[in-house]
């Protein structure tokens, strides 16, 4: 029998096979969760202009009073240039006119007439918004391989691009198998259970704007494999869940073969989810999680999450641990690398409920993994480990 493959020797071997899509050109407001083909550089310079900070009035260097000659309004500016012992109203957002360096704030200002005159003398400079103090036209803003949230979209329409290069959206086909399966979930005989990796593997992938197919739940019957596989053909990523084990009627990897899929490897050393399967199959790459619904969750996030974003052109697909303490005492690990499913408490975590790979209560209840290495003994509290944030939500 072959040594199983250790989990950072998998992800490793997977992410190169992470498939090339082609780039695109989006709007921008429409580019949201994608992660941007080409660097970024300001079109513009922001703020184009000083501009006021504050609703007051624009002064010139001098002692005051000062005489009212006009306003500046945001999109209406002052005309002209102030003369010496010259003012204008101006509002939050409008251009300071030359010939003034300061902003009276309205409650320090006295207006008498068309005469303003000042409880309290600003310094030169005082709120105002410098021409270019955000970033000037030319600046890098955003890297190449950045995923575009709210913000970062803010920036690049602030910067003068209304059209972002991102990748095309990755097709992913998610299919889930087994004779016991039942699609409605409120209408299950005795023998069955309810499907629920599907609709749960598409909703942690949905955050990463996939164009998702779901299929099935199919049979463990290999035409009815090979219909459903059938289903997947334009797809660039198949995540299938179930019948990856070595049993009789655990039939996906023979399915797949069938299909003219070519066996990149099969299982590794982590639990849950030993039967890890990985195949290519032209441009197309499959990963066949476990079965067990927690089995399943923990791959989908070690594995298929990183392959997405990969595929995507994130250059750090892969997540994050935190170094935490052990909320109680943790019990010694066996031969293969164990996820134990858990809950945060500050910088503490505690185990949620039962560690068995079928119970969907403790992975719901869990915002955590700690990664405890192989043969690793008993863990007293208080003592650090690797916790990998959950995405459960």
């Amino acid at each position: 029998m072959s040594e199983l493959l250790g989990l950072e020797q998998a992800q490793a071997r997977l992410l190169a096979l992470a498939p090339l899509l082609p780039l695109q050109s989006v709007p921008t407001e429409a580019a949201l969760g994608r992660i941007i083909a080409e660097d970024i550089r300001a079109a513009r310079t922001q703020p184009p202009a000083d501009l006021s900070a504050m609703d007051g009035y624009a002064l010139t260097p001098d002692e005051g009073p000062w005489t009212l000659i006009g306003e500046s309004r945001a999109g209406s500016p002052f005309p002209g240039t102030l003369a010496p012992g010259k003012c204008v109203r101006i509002s939050t957002g409008a251009i300071v006119p030359p010939g003034a360096d300061r902003v009276l704030l309205q409650e320090d200002a006295v207006r008498t007439e068309s005469a303003i005159t000042a409880t309290e003398m600003p310094p030169p400079g005082r709120h105002i918004r410098l021409a270019g103090f955000d970033f000037c036209s030319g600046d890098l803003l955003l890297t190449r391989g950045t995923r575009i949230t709210a913000g970062r979209m803010a920036l690049a329409l602030a910067a003068g691009h209304g059209q972002v290069t991102v990748t095309r959206p990755v097709r992913v086909a998610v299919m889930d198998s087994g004779d016991e399966l039942a699609s409605d979930p409120a209408n299950c005989l005795p023998h069955q259970i309810p499907a629920s990796n599907g609709a749960m593997i598409a909703a942690m992938i949905a955050p990463l704007g996939c164009e998702v197919i779901r299929i099935g739940p199919v049979p463990d019957d290999r035409a009815a494999l090979a219909a459903a596989l059938a289903q997947a053909e334009a797809a660039d990523i198949l995540i299938t869940s179930g019948g990856a084990s070595v049993g009789d009627h655990d039939l996906t990897k023979p399915a797949l073969t069938d299909w003219g899929a070519q066996i990149a490897f099969w299982k590794i050393a982590i639990k849950p989810g030993k039967p890890l399967l990985v195949a290519t199959r032209g441009h197309q790459v499959i990963l066949g999680l476990p079965g067990n619904p927690v089995s399943s969750f923990v791959t989908a996030l070690l594995f298929a999450l990183p392959l997405i974003r990969a595929s995507q052109g994130d250059p750090e697909p892969l997540p994050r641990p935190e170094i935490l303490r052990a909320g109680e005492d943790l019990p010694a690990i066996g031969p293969r690398r164990e996820f134990l499913r858990a809950v945060r408490d500050g910088d503490k975590v505690r185990l949620a409920g039962s560690q068995d790979s079928s119970a969907l209560s403790a992975l719901a209840e869990a915002d955590c993994l700690i990664d405890r290495p192989a043969h690793s003994p008993s863990l007293p509290a208080g003592e650090p480990v690797l916790v990998y944030k959950l995405q459960n939500g």
